[in-house]
């Protein structure tokens, strides 16, 4: 694999939003990029690697598959995975790990798949080996066909480097930000949270209208490659893209603390100048001054917090505030039980498919513009 020739480039993703993160990474100017089970798939080079970690809201993290042969037993591993040329990836003073797994295929043990590997990179290369290194290499066996990627992100992508405090039951920043692109939010109007928790929606919203790139506070595994070039990649993070918003960001909730950690996190983001938190209950929710935009809600859903069955009053009083406070306003809401849900009596679009979130499946429902 050599710096100039394009090879695969996998961003993850949960399973159903595939096509959300595809639309972002076309409005992100990356090309061709194609929706598969678990991600998005596009050609590229390693400029596009770092741009991919930088820009992109909704992946959680970013694979740049470096070799793919067909093997049927270790023996033959052994020798391919030597023939990999790992010096023009990896640095022998960085040390890595290998993750294996095998599907469909004549090599079944993925425990003596990443064995074999491991010892083809320390015996060709010289890297070290250490439990939990920067860098992973992974290998997929699937039907008989060994991909090498590696994972370049380190870190998983909703990690953004400035957010400390978070609540119970929070939502990661990559599926948030999934959720506000599939309501339509591209961060020229108003948004409303009024069980904002940590502040994740709000936030989320508040850097995509300022523009602002997920991944400017934090560094990523690529940067200890042999294909990293640090003036390059200097150059990539200076360029300014920041707007002042044309809309605020606000936030309410029931909870003083989940206020406080808001606003602290929302400092430390940068976007504290863009949103607005207050402390209150459903019942004494507003909107704000100025034309409508887009109310966004994670409530809780009883498998997870509290009890379902109390829950229903919680999902009417919002469905009732909503209908008669927010005309013009479109409604997305988050929850694993659909029951809930309908209890809101919103007029909901046909939903997605249930998305995989915290070992439960959870379902985005949407409203056009309430009457």
């Amino acid at each position: 694999m050599t710096q100039g020739k394009d090879f695969e480039i996998f961003l993850a993703t949960a399973p159903g939003l595939e096509p959300v993160l595809c639309a972002e990474m076309r409005g992100k100017g990356f090309k061709q990029p194609k929706p598969v089970p678990g991600g998005v798939v596009f050609k590229g080079g390693w400029p596009e690697v770092w741009r991919a970690n930088l820009w992109i809201r909704g992946a959680g993290r970013v694979l740049a598959r470096i070799d793919a042969f067909r093997v049927l037993h270790l023996a033959q591993l052994d020798g391919r995975a030597r023939r990999v040329p790992w010096g023009s990836v990896l640095r022998p003073d960085i040390p890595f790990r290998v993750e294996a797994s095998c599907t469909g295929s004549r090599i079944y043990h993925s425990g003596a798949a990443a064995e074999r590997i491991e010892t083809a990179i320390r015996e060709t290369l010289g890297a070290p080996q250490v439990p939990e290194p920067e860098i992973v290499v992974m290998a997929r066996i699937e039907h008989d066909v060994c991909t090498i990627s590696l994972d370049t992100s380190g870190e998983l992508l909703h990690k953004r480097g400035h957010k400390e405090a978070v609540n119970r039951a929070p939502m990661r920043e990559t599926m948030a930000s999934l959720f506000l692109q599939q309501c339509g939010y591209d961060g020229s109007e108003p948004m409303l949270d009024p069980m904002c928790g940590s502040g994740t929606f709000v936030i989320e919203a508040a850097e995509i209208a300022a523009r602002l790139n997920p991944g400017r506070s934090r560094h990523f595994a690529f940067e200890q490659l042999a294909t990293f070039d640090a003036d390059a990649w200097q150059r990539m993070r200076a360029v300014k893209s920041a707007r002042v918003p044309a809309a605020r960001c606000y936030g309410s909730d029931r909870d003083a603390g989940a206020i406080a950690m808001s606003r602290a996190n929302a400092e430390r983001a940068g976007v504290a100048g863009h949103t607005e938190f207050r402390h209150c209950a459903i019942s004494d929710i507003l909107p704000p001054a100025g034309p409508p935009g887009l109310v966004i809600v994670n409530p809780p859903y009883g498998t997870r917090i509290g009890d379902r069955a109390t829950l229903f009053p919680l999902y009417r009083a919002l469905g009732q505030v909503l209908l008669s406070r927010f005309a013009g306003w479109r409604v997305g809401i988050v929850t694993g039980e659909p029951a809930l849900a309908q209890a809101t009596a919103l007029p909901f679009l046909p939903p997605g498919a249930p998305v995989p979130h915290g070992g439960l499946r959870v379902t985005l429902f949407r409203t056009s513009p309430l009457a």
